[in-house]
């Protein structure tokens, strides 16, 4: 039988390893036993849709939050509460700095609305605006009050096991007639299948558009989740955009009066 270049070992000896020890690797890995256990580990494509649908929302929730916007010529920070309620309320109010307190995001159903203190006005933000940026920063109105739906929105799959990041790779694409600004998600979430690592977002032309990391993992409201979102835009070099959970609370009772414009004009 031919061998392969023989291979030193421990204690100066050498062994040699066949080409048949090579093809029953190869079997191994190709084999119906070693797919069916790969298979056996990957989660539930519908269990990780309902995980990432679901993350910082549940029934309702509350906290604080910071946004941290980077170019390359200035630094903005944003200190705000967040209530959500369900899947159709959001509510932002904006902290700090002191210039832009009581500025508010409100979304009830497809309805967006932006309230400026300094000029005392309401603006409704169309639906087709729902992917622009959010206050003049790289995320997005969708980003902060999560409205889209990865489940009614797209069709997704598992690909496969992921070793940079480690853990499943998945792959969303938009469902017909939906309008939006993403064709497609290519996502990484941990070995359980609970928790976002990574997402690369395609525009419509199918070009990469942006990365957001998902990072410093830790448990807030009974929940563990990654409290540090970091996103990068292609077309924005020295953009950077963090924003980071402070605290969170979870499966908490909100009314639904808190998710209405004289709500909103009372900040």
């Amino acid at each position: 039988m031919q061998k392969i270049t023989p291979q030193k070992v421990e204690g100066g000896s050498y062994k040699t390893i066949s080409y048949s020890n090579i093809v029953f690797l190869m079997l191994y890995r190709s084999c119906p036993a070693h797919g069916k256990r790969l298979a056996a580990d990957m989660p539930r494509v519908e269990d990780v849709i309902h995980n990432l649908d679901d993350l910082y929302r549940t029934s309702a929730s509350t906290g604080h939050v910071e946004l941290i916007a980077k170019t390359e010529t200035q630094t903005r920070h944003l200190k705000m509460r967040v209530w959500s309620k369900g899947k159709d309320k959001s509510l932002i109010i904006i902290d700090e700095p002191a210039r832009e307190a009581g500025t508010a995001t409100l979304k009830v159903g497809n309805n967006l609305w932006n309230y400026l203190p300094k000029i005392s006005r309401t603006m409704r933000i169309p639906p087709s605006m729902m992917l622009s940026s959010w206050m003049g920063t790289d995320f997005t109105n969708d980003d902060l009050v999560k409205d889209t739906s990865y489940e009614r929105d797209f069709d997704t799959r598992i690909v496969g096991r992921s070793s940079d990041p480690n853990g499943w790779k998945g792959v969303m694409e938009v469902k017909p007639g939906v309008v939006g600004r993403w064709q497609k998600i290519e996502w990484v979430v941990n070995e359980e299948g609970t928790l976002p690592v990574v997402a690369h977002y395609y525009d419509r032309k199918g070009r990469l558009a942006r990365t957001m990391w998902f990072t410093d993992v830790k448990m807030m409201g009974g929940r563990k989740i990654p409290t540090r979102m970091l996103l990068e835009t292609v077309d924005q070099p020295g953009h950077l955009t963090e924003l980071l959970y402070l605290d969170m609370k979870f499966d908490v009772k909100l009314p639904d009066s808190l998710f209405s414009l004289s709500q909103l004009e009372s900040q």
